[in-house]
């Protein structure tokens, strides 16, 4: 492989891989069970960085701030249709608040290390604009440890250590397109829109 043949031979690996995710989602429909093979067939994708090098996809620049990140959408082909595969890249010290996707999603490492806390609803709902948490289980997403969501499951992301992460993030559509995602202040109980308050543009990282 050289590096002219490289975004060839991605662009087949990645066109395989999410044709696989669509025959997976029309035979099982959106489950824990059929999210768990998509992880696989994700799993198969990231045994190959030699089709994701540095040189394509690097880290925020140092510079940028501690926890800086950068998303590079690699199947910008298909618009704002059906599913969107990105490949995230976070420096250490990145922090979310607690959010939704209003949608399905699958993450699963090349390199690096996320934390997750994954939270469940202690109060009843009755008020609007807040809600109150509670930790339910706690997951490191790193390779060969995947981690998936149902679009209401609520979760945080940490990214600690010194190395930053490179994790493909599949979403049931675009995140430019979710206007149901949420985020929670867990000081205040404040429920936000995340997009338009925490979610930075990704780049179309093309598949060419």
């Amino acid at each position: 492989m050289t590096a002219t043949t490289i975004p060839a031979q991605r662009s087949t690996a990645v066109g395989n891989a999410l044709a696989e995710v669509r025959r997976l989602l029309d035979a099982g429909g959106v489950s824990r069970d059929t999210l768990a093979q998509v992880a696989a067939v994700l799993e198969r994708l990231a045994a190959r960085p030699e089709l994701f090098p540095a040189g394509e996809f690097p880290p925020p620049a140092e510079n940028a701030g501690v926890g800086a990140s950068t998303r590079y959408r690699l199947n910008p082909q298909d618009g704002e249709a059906g599913i969107a595969l990105y490949l995230n890249s976070i420096n250490p010290g990145k922090k979310t608040v607690p959010h939704n996707h209003d949608t399905w999603a699958v993450i699963v490492a090349l390199s690096g290390d996320e934390h997750n806390r994954i939270y469940r609803r202690t109060d009843d709902g009755r008020r609007p604009g807040h809600a109150t948490l509670a930790v339910e289980r706690e997951q490191t997403v790193r390779p060969g440890a995947p981690i998936a969501f149902l679009p209401d499951d609520v979760h945080s992301i940490h990214v600690d250590g010194t190395q930053p992460t490179l994790h493909f993030h599949l979403y049931g559509q675009p995140l430019e397109t979710l206007t149901g995602r949420v985020g929670y202040d867990l000081a205040t109980g404040e429920v936000v829109n995340y997009n338009a308050t925490q979610m930075r543009p990704s780049r179309n990282a093309a598949v060419r």
